[in-house]
């Protein structure tokens, strides 16, 4: 209790009044959630990006949901620690340090068509297989990334290469990549396939698409996955799993309407997704040095 019996008089009915109040706002607290996302920097640009999604997930869930804003993949997982914030929104490199690091619980996975790793070189090289670029320059896209790193150094491993001795890694952002491909500085770039194809290659009007060549695609990667913090109640948990995957529709809707949100255009809920649906990631990141998975890469 609040108040022992001696005291009753001395607070008389303002510090009753007090009292429930304080009752009242830490049930209130209860009913709330906080929603952050890893890449997206500034509450202005989370607002932006997300604030329909946590509308409709409100309403859905009868739960407010509060966004919180974090400057980092770092800070979200500290954040989640410190239970500052509740679910996080986060890509598969990041999510297995998170679950290293916070004991996060997967909730639901944001499906991604054509979500995969490519190897790409020109068409005229000379270059058909991962094997033929042994000893030459690889371009990837920055430390750490799913798709433009992780992926495809995993899948160069997967056709039999060590990709940290066997090929010349360089890490390039994908534009200045797609370019120096062309002009012949690298022999292969490693990409987020629809991604390139939608931005880089599409773009490209000097170039006939003609003029390009995969020589390895890699398996459908892990998508990005929503994760609640260990100190989440599992009824919590459970209820908003339950809200996306009975409203999807709208929530779709909603997600794309974010400007950023446009990779996610043919999404689909997973409420089915595993920790182990991970191991592909966790693979990578063996593959390229961190065999612990116990840091984020590239900070």
């Amino acid at each position: 209790m609040l108040f022992r019996h001696p005291l009753k008089n001395a607070f008389g009915a303002a510090g009753l009044a007090a009292a429930l109040a304080l009752n009242a706002g830490t049930a209130v607290a209860a009913d709330t959630i906080r929603f952050a996302v890893t890449d997206i920097e500034g509450l202005e640009a989370l607002q932006r990006e997300f604030k329909p999604f946590t509308d409709v997930l409100t309403e859905a869930s009868g739960l407010e949901v509060e966004l919180f804003a974090v400057t980092s993949r770092n800070a979200a997982a500290e954040a989640l620690r410190a239970k500052k914030v509740d679910f996080v929104l986060t890509g598969p490199a990041e999510y297995v340090v998170m679950q290293k690091m916070a004991n996060v619980t997967p909730v639901v996975g944001f499906g991604r068509p054509d979500y995969f790793s490519a190897i790409v070189v020109m068409a005229d090289s000379g270059i058909n297989g991962p094997g033929d670029l042994k000893g030459k320059m690889v371009a990837f896209d920055d430390i750490g990334s799913t798709s433009g790193h992780l992926g495809p150094m995993q899948l160069l491993a997967d056709y039999g290469l060590d990709p940290r001795n066997d090929v010349k890694a360089t890490h390039v952002h994908r534009n200045v990549a797609h370019e120096a491909l062309k002009r012949g500085d690298v022999a292969a770039i490693g990409v987020n396939y629809r991604s390139w194809t939608d931005r880089n290659r599409a773009k490209d009007t000097e170039t006939e698409p003609g003029a390009f060549k995969v020589i390895a695609r890699g398996p459908d990667l892990p998508n990005d996955i929503l994760v609640a913090g260990a100190h989440v109640d599992k009824a919590v948990v459970e209820k908003v799993r339950s809200a996306i995957a009975e409203n999807s529709a709208e929530l779709i809707a909603a997600v794309l309407q974010g400007e950023d949100n446009q990779k996610f255009v043919g999404m689909k809920f997973l409420p089915g997704v595993q920790d182990k649906d991970y191991q592909y990631i966790r693979d990578a990141y063996a593959t390229i040095g961190y065999p612990q998975y116990a840091d984020f890469v590239g900070n």
